[in-house]
Protein backbone atom coordinates (compact mmCIF):
# COMPACT_ATOMS: atom_id res chain seq x y z
CA UNK A 1 0.00 0.00 0.00
CA UNK A 2 1.70 3.19 -1.31
CA UNK A 3 1.01 6.99 0.29
CA UNK A 4 -2.33 7.61 0.41
CA UNK A 5 -3.79 11.50 -0.66
CA UNK A 6 -6.63 12.37 1.80
CA UNK A 7 -8.44 15.84 1.53
CA UNK A 8 -10.97 16.66 4.39
CA UNK A 9 -13.27 19.54 3.63
CA UNK A 10 -15.61 20.56 6.04
CA UNK A 11 -18.81 23.12 6.10
CA UNK A 12 -21.80 23.37 8.40
CA UNK A 13 -24.11 21.90 5.93
CA UNK A 14 -23.90 20.72 2.17
CA UNK A 15 -22.41 24.03 1.00
CA UNK A 16 -18.85 22.96 0.22
CA UNK A 17 -20.58 19.88 -1.61
CA UNK A 18 -20.87 22.58 -4.43
CA UNK A 19 -16.13 22.59 -4.37
CA UNK A 20 -15.70 18.70 -4.48
CA UNK A 21 -16.65 18.75 -8.25
CA UNK A 22 -13.75 21.63 -9.35
CA UNK A 23 -10.97 19.73 -6.73
CA UNK A 24 -11.70 16.48 -8.33
CA UNK A 25 -10.94 17.99 -11.40
CA UNK A 26 -7.45 19.11 -10.65
CA UNK A 27 -6.72 16.13 -8.13
CA UNK A 28 -6.79 12.21 -7.75
CA UNK A 29 -7.18 11.91 -3.67
CA UNK A 30 -9.18 10.20 -0.96
CA UNK A 31 -11.98 13.43 -0.43
CA UNK A 32 -13.77 13.48 3.36
CA UNK A 33 -15.97 15.46 3.38
CA UNK A 34 -17.88 16.78 6.70
CA UNK A 35 -21.25 18.44 6.83
CA UNK A 36 -21.15 19.86 10.56
CA UNK A 37 -25.12 20.52 10.47
CA UNK A 38 -25.07 20.15 14.21
CA UNK A 39 -23.40 23.98 14.01
CA UNK A 40 -25.64 25.26 10.68
CA UNK A 41 -25.39 28.29 9.80
CA UNK A 42 -21.91 29.19 10.42
CA UNK A 43 -23.10 32.85 8.79
CA UNK A 44 -25.04 34.07 11.62
CA UNK A 45 -21.89 32.69 14.65
CA UNK A 46 -20.60 35.45 16.54
CA UNK A 47 -16.22 35.12 16.02
CA UNK A 48 -15.66 33.54 19.23
CA UNK A 49 -18.29 30.84 18.68
CA UNK A 50 -16.94 30.04 15.48
CA UNK A 51 -13.17 29.72 16.52
CA UNK A 52 -14.10 27.51 18.89
CA UNK A 53 -16.38 25.61 16.23
CA UNK A 54 -13.65 25.81 13.68
CA UNK A 55 -10.68 24.69 16.22
CA UNK A 56 -12.27 21.80 17.17
CA UNK A 57 -13.99 20.37 14.27
CA UNK A 58 -10.09 20.67 13.19
CA UNK A 59 -8.79 18.50 15.36
CA UNK A 60 -11.16 16.19 15.23
CA UNK A 61 -10.56 15.43 11.59
CA UNK A 62 -7.16 15.86 11.89
CA UNK A 63 -7.72 12.86 15.24
CA UNK A 64 -9.88 10.91 12.77
CA UNK A 65 -8.50 10.88 9.23
CA UNK A 66 -4.82 12.29 9.76
CA UNK A 67 -5.65 14.34 6.13
CA UNK A 68 -2.96 16.00 3.94
CA UNK A 69 -4.85 19.09 3.70
CA UNK A 70 -7.86 20.23 5.57
CA UNK A 71 -10.38 22.53 3.23
CA UNK A 72 -12.43 25.83 5.59
CA UNK A 73 -14.81 25.35 3.07
CA UNK A 74 -16.63 28.46 3.75
CA UNK A 75 -15.81 32.15 3.61
CA UNK A 76 -17.55 32.82 6.85
CA UNK A 77 -14.86 30.86 8.82
CA UNK A 78 -12.19 31.95 6.62
CA UNK A 79 -12.06 35.39 6.32
CA UNK A 80 -13.12 35.87 10.06
CA UNK A 81 -10.50 33.65 11.02
CA UNK A 82 -7.63 34.77 9.18
CA UNK A 83 -5.23 35.62 12.20
CA UNK A 84 -6.26 32.91 14.00
CA UNK A 85 -5.46 29.20 11.98
CA UNK A 86 -1.90 29.54 10.59
CA UNK A 87 -1.38 26.28 9.06
CA UNK A 88 0.05 25.58 6.25
CA UNK A 89 -2.03 22.21 5.30
CA UNK A 90 -5.15 24.53 6.00
CA UNK A 91 -7.10 25.78 2.62
CA UNK A 92 -9.99 28.39 2.87
CA UNK A 93 -12.15 29.61 0.54
CA UNK A 94 -12.18 33.44 -0.34
CA UNK A 95 -13.76 36.10 -2.49
CA UNK A 96 -12.51 36.16 -6.22
CA UNK A 97 -12.07 39.44 -6.38
CA UNK A 98 -8.90 39.72 -8.20
CA UNK A 99 -11.21 37.73 -11.18
CA UNK A 100 -14.28 39.87 -10.11
CA UNK A 101 -11.54 42.92 -11.33
CA UNK A 102 -10.28 41.84 -14.24
CA UNK A 103 -14.08 41.03 -15.53
CA UNK A 104 -16.24 44.17 -14.69
CA UNK A 105 -16.71 46.62 -17.57
CA UNK A 106 -19.26 48.90 -15.24
CA UNK A 107 -16.75 49.22 -12.14
CA UNK A 108 -18.91 47.54 -9.72
CA UNK A 109 -18.77 44.33 -8.21
CA UNK A 110 -21.23 42.36 -5.67
CA UNK A 111 -20.33 40.42 -3.47
CA UNK A 112 -22.62 37.45 -2.08
CA UNK A 113 -21.50 36.53 1.63
CA UNK A 114 -23.70 35.71 4.86
CA UNK A 115 -24.92 38.33 7.26
CA UNK A 116 -21.74 38.20 9.63
CA UNK A 117 -19.11 38.65 6.62
CA UNK A 118 -21.32 41.28 5.48
CA UNK A 119 -21.00 43.29 8.63
CA UNK A 120 -17.26 42.56 9.52
CA UNK A 121 -14.61 45.05 9.04
CA UNK A 122 -12.72 41.89 8.13
CA UNK A 123 -14.30 41.99 4.98
CA UNK A 124 -14.05 45.67 4.57
CA UNK A 125 -10.23 45.01 4.59
CA UNK A 126 -9.95 42.29 2.38
CA UNK A 127 -11.64 44.47 -0.24
CA UNK A 128 -9.32 47.59 0.38
CA UNK A 129 -6.74 45.17 -0.11
CA UNK A 130 -7.63 43.39 -2.66
CA UNK A 131 -9.47 46.07 -5.15
CA UNK A 132 -8.39 49.38 -6.16
CA UNK A 133 -10.44 52.79 -5.04
CA UNK A 134 -11.89 53.05 -8.39
CA UNK A 135 -13.84 50.07 -8.28
CA UNK A 136 -16.87 49.84 -6.22
CA UNK A 137 -18.03 47.14 -4.27
CA UNK A 138 -22.05 46.09 -3.43
CA UNK A 139 -22.07 43.62 0.16
CA UNK A 140 -24.96 41.83 0.15
CA UNK A 141 -26.79 39.93 2.87
CA UNK A 142 -27.22 36.35 1.42
CA UNK A 143 -27.77 34.69 4.33
CA UNK A 144 -31.75 34.15 3.20
CA UNK A 145 -30.14 32.20 -0.24
CA UNK A 146 -28.19 30.38 2.00
CA UNK A 147 -31.23 28.94 3.71
CA UNK A 148 -32.84 28.12 0.40
CA UNK A 149 -29.90 25.70 -0.65
CA UNK A 150 -29.35 23.59 3.11
CA UNK A 151 -33.26 23.49 3.20
CA UNK A 152 -33.28 21.48 0.03
CA UNK A 153 -35.82 24.21 -0.98
CA UNK A 154 -33.85 24.91 -4.67
CA UNK A 155 -34.40 21.84 -5.76
CA UNK A 156 -38.50 21.80 -5.09
CA UNK A 157 -39.73 24.91 -4.94
CA UNK A 158 -38.18 26.70 -7.80
CA UNK A 159 -41.07 29.31 -8.50
CA UNK A 160 -40.47 30.67 -4.26
CA UNK A 161 -36.41 30.55 -4.80
CA UNK A 162 -36.57 33.14 -8.09
CA UNK A 163 -39.17 35.46 -6.22
CA UNK A 164 -36.98 35.29 -2.97
CA UNK A 165 -33.21 35.43 -5.16
CA UNK A 166 -35.23 38.42 -7.00
CA UNK A 167 -35.65 40.40 -3.70
CA UNK A 168 -32.54 40.08 -2.15
CA UNK A 169 -30.68 40.89 -5.81
CA UNK A 170 -32.50 42.84 -8.13
CA UNK A 171 -32.60 46.36 -6.69
CA UNK A 172 -29.13 46.50 -5.45
CA UNK A 173 -28.03 44.96 -9.05
CA UNK A 174 -29.78 47.70 -10.66
CA UNK A 175 -29.65 50.34 -9.28
CA UNK A 176 -25.79 50.08 -8.60
CA UNK A 177 -25.09 48.39 -12.66
CA UNK A 178 -23.36 45.53 -11.17
CA UNK A 179 -21.77 43.12 -13.65
CA UNK A 180 -19.93 41.43 -11.70
CA UNK A 181 -21.40 38.83 -8.51
CA UNK A 182 -19.10 36.81 -6.50
CA UNK A 183 -20.88 33.69 -4.42
CA UNK A 184 -18.82 34.27 -1.45
CA UNK A 185 -20.66 30.93 0.71
CA UNK A 186 -19.83 27.85 -0.98
CA UNK A 187 -24.23 27.32 -1.05
CA UNK A 188 -24.61 29.66 -3.22
CA UNK A 189 -23.34 27.80 -6.54
CA UNK A 190 -26.43 25.69 -5.92
CA UNK A 191 -28.25 28.26 -7.11
CA UNK A 192 -26.29 29.21 -10.23
CA UNK A 193 -28.99 27.99 -13.10
CA UNK A 194 -31.22 30.14 -11.43
CA UNK A 195 -28.90 33.32 -10.58
CA UNK A 196 -27.97 32.65 -14.73
CA UNK A 197 -31.82 32.50 -15.74
CA UNK A 198 -32.89 35.49 -13.47
CA UNK A 199 -29.63 37.70 -14.14
CA UNK A 200 -28.35 36.52 -17.33
CA UNK A 201 -26.40 39.66 -18.45
CA UNK A 202 -24.56 39.46 -14.73
CA UNK A 203 -21.01 37.20 -14.44
CA UNK A 204 -21.31 34.91 -11.49
CA UNK A 205 -18.14 33.89 -10.17
CA UNK A 206 -17.74 30.33 -8.22
CA UNK A 207 -14.26 30.17 -5.84
CA UNK A 208 -14.15 26.34 -6.24
CA UNK A 209 -11.99 26.47 -9.05
CA UNK A 210 -9.50 28.31 -7.54
CA UNK A 211 -9.46 26.51 -4.25
CA UNK A 212 -8.42 23.39 -6.52
CA UNK A 213 -5.46 25.30 -7.96
CA UNK A 214 -4.00 25.76 -4.16
CA UNK A 215 -4.73 22.01 -3.38
CA UNK A 216 -2.84 21.06 -7.19
CA UNK A 217 -0.33 23.04 -5.81
CA UNK A 218 0.08 21.99 -2.04
CA UNK A 219 0.17 18.33 -3.52
CA UNK A 220 3.17 16.44 -4.54
CA UNK A 221 1.54 13.13 -4.67
CA UNK A 222 -1.99 12.30 -6.30
CA UNK A 223 -3.68 8.54 -5.99
CA UNK A 224 -4.69 5.94 -8.41
CA UNK A 225 -8.03 6.28 -7.81
CA UNK A 226 -10.42 8.98 -6.61
CA UNK A 227 -13.43 8.53 -3.53
CA UNK A 228 -15.68 10.91 -1.73
CA UNK A 229 -16.87 10.00 2.04
CA UNK A 230 -19.14 12.24 3.56
CA UNK A 231 -19.44 12.43 7.61
CA UNK A 232 -22.15 14.61 9.08
CA UNK A 233 -22.58 16.15 13.15
CA UNK A 234 -26.65 16.04 13.56
CA UNK A 235 -29.27 14.45 11.83
CA UNK A 236 -27.43 11.83 9.57
CA UNK A 237 -30.93 10.74 7.81
CA UNK A 238 -32.24 14.54 7.38
CA UNK A 239 -28.59 15.10 5.59
CA UNK A 240 -28.99 11.82 3.64
CA UNK A 241 -32.66 12.67 2.26
CA UNK A 242 -31.20 16.26 1.57
CA UNK A 243 -27.96 14.69 -0.55
CA UNK A 244 -30.33 12.16 -2.32
CA UNK A 245 -32.98 14.99 -3.36
CA UNK A 246 -29.19 17.18 -5.43
CA UNK A 247 -28.41 13.32 -7.07
CA UNK A 248 -25.89 12.55 -4.71
CA UNK A 249 -26.29 8.40 -3.54
CA UNK A 250 -23.04 8.27 -1.24
CA UNK A 251 -23.82 6.70 1.96
CA UNK A 252 -23.71 9.51 5.01
CA UNK A 253 -22.15 8.46 7.57
CA UNK A 254 -22.30 9.83 11.64
CA UNK A 255 -19.51 11.89 13.23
Amino acid sequence: MGFVVKIAVFDSGLGSLSIIKPIQKKVIADIIYFADQKNFPYGKKSVLQLEKIIKSTIEMLDKNFSPNIIVIGSNTPSLLLKKIIKNTRIVRVFPPLKDAKRKTKTKTIAILATESVIKSNTLQNYIKKNLPKKIKVVKINASPLVELVESGKFMDNKKLCINIIKKILSKSFIQNHVDVATLSSTHLPFLLPLLKEIFPNIIFLDPGNVVADKIAKKLRHQNKTKTLTIFASGNVQVFQKKLSKIGIKNKVRSL
